[in-house]
This record gives structure tokens, sequence and C-alpha cells, in this order.
């Protein structure tokens, strides 16, 4: 397979093991991202992010394919099937991180400020909540009066205060 340097087998990649099999390859064969076709990508995403950074690799420079849930549990019973939609869904992850590049994290200051749009009864208690919990609101309507139905109508259930 283009774009493959080292491949193994090994039933629980996502075992302390199994990452350290990933460690170890990365470092021996001077690989630059890694590929996963093993375990849950719900679950063990992380794990493989985190091992390829232990390795010295960009976490981002990771891609998972999912045979588990999307071959194995759907495919159970059509071998054949479900080993051509592996290999398929492997080339995929290999094309895919073949053309990855590193992400790096960041900090970005924020602004105590929120942007409500709609000044109808939702938009109205949503900038109420938020006012309430220290944030600047910005309220934004594009009727020329807040209240949105509740302008409209006479009188309100259970009160029938008038509601406007």
């Amino acid at each position: 397979m283009p774009n493959v340097v080292f491949a193994t087998d090994y039933k629980y990649m996502c075992s302390e093991p199994g990452q350290e099999l990933i460690i170890k390859a990365a470092k021996e064969h001077n690989l630059d991202r890694v590929v996963v076709a093993s375990c849950s990508p719900r679950l063990h995403e992380q794990t493989f992010r985190k091992a390829a950074e232990r390795a010295g690799l960009n976490p981002y420079m990771f891609e998972m394919a999912n045979i588990r849930e999307h071959v194995s549990w759907v495919h159970a019973q059509e071998k054949e099937k479900a080993t051509e939609k592996a290999i398929e869904l492997v080339r995929r992850a290999v094309f895919k991180a073949a053309r990855l590049e590193p992400l790096y994290k960041s900090a970005i200051g924020i602004t105590k400020k929120a942007l409500v749009i709609g000044g109808g009864i939702a938009g109205i208690q949503a900038a109420l909540d938020i006012a309430d919990a220290g944030f600047q609101v910005i309220l934004v309507e594009k009727e020329p009066t807040i209240g949105g139905k509740m302008a409209q109508l006479d009188k309100t259930f259970p009160t029938l205060d008038c509601s406007s």
C-alpha cells in the first residue's frame, strides 16, 4: 500500500502494550504519522493520539480506520464483504493520513460578551439569563419592537395578564 512504511497486527492495540508497539515503531522507523485500524475511535481516539505524542509525533498526525463499528459489527455474517470493506477503510485512512498537516494548540483570549439573535420571549429570557451570569449581552431583533409573537397576543395564560 502506498505511503505505508510499517504495518503490524496486534489484537489489543488500545492496551498499554499495544500503545508501546506504536511508540516503538514510530521511533524505530522514523514515522511522521500513524494510522490505526483497531478499537473504537469513540473510546480510544485520545488514547492513540496520546501514544503518538509520547512517540514524539504531533498528536494530530494520526488517523483511525473504524473497522470495529463500521465493519465487524455490521458485517459479522459476511466475512468476505467485511474484509473488502476493512481494506478499503484502511486504504482511505492511509490516503487521508498522508495529507494531514500538524495542528498546534494556541491560547485565544475571550470576551465576556454574548450575542442573542431574536427578541422573542425565548431570546429575551436567554439574554436575561446570560446577563445574570455576568456577561454583557447584545440582543438583535429584525422587527422594530421586541417580544416576537408574545407582543401580538392580547392576554396570556394562566393569569390572563396583558402581554404588551
